[in-house]
């Protein structure tokens, strides 16, 4: 029981970093503006957390378990390709678009700086999100027999960009240009194009 208030605090803190990153777009968050925003000192901050890395580290997991997690739902759910891809796709940019600080860490704005293994963490999650697009476009082939005429690691390395533009555009715009903005419009279109490749 005594563990609780200690978790609710870690992710007061973790909450505070990522309204930071939304609110300070651009700027480098110090552990004495982050202490200040929580309202404790950067040592009561170092209780929680041993360094800055860690609390980085720790929004890094919240970003893998909520896309990871719901990555899997769709799997079950959806059987057919174009609509498990087109779910995927909007998961990613509807998840961005409403955590526009936690962006930042997504396309590694956020991380500039900071320890390296934070930016291959973040690679790490982006190739696991890249090979379940494989994965789900080589499945087409099992299933019905026809597969893409372009290598299924290009096109899944093609849509993945797209979503990664997605995101930069949202950050760089300093959260005004909306990821989903024209998804199912340009969704249309890709699915036309890779139903034709």
């Amino acid at each position: 029981m005594a563990e609780s208030p200690k978790m609710n605090r870690r992710e007061h803190i973790l909450q505070c970093l990522a309204k930071m990153l939304e609110s300070s777009p651009g700027q480098r968050i110090t552990t004495a503006k982050l202490a200040a925003e929580v309202g404790v000192s950067e040592a009561a901050l170092y209780r929680h957390f041993p360094s800055k890395a860690r609390m980085f580290e720790g929004l890094i997991e919240f970003i893998e378990d909520a896309i990871l997690s719901r990555l899997n739902i769709i799997m079950d759910e959806e059987k057919d390709t174009m609509a498990r891809c087109q779910l995927v796709l909007q998961l990613l940019l509807v998840f961005s678009e409403r955590n526009p600080g936690i962006s930042r860490v997504l396309n590694g704005d956020a991380l500039l700086g900071e320890n390296e293994r934070l930016r291959s963490r973040i690679d790490v999650l982006f190739a696991k999100i890249e090979t379940q697009i494989k994965q789900i476009l080589r499945e087409k082939t099992l299933r019905e027999g026809v597969g893409f005429n372009l290598d299924e690691a290009v096109l899944a390395n093609l849509l993945l960009a797209f979503v990664e533009g997605r995101i930069s555009q949202f950050v760089r715009s300093e959260f005004k240009q909306k990821p989903t903005l024209h998804f199912d419009e340009q969704w249309t279109f890709i699915q036309q194009q890779l139903l034709r490749s």
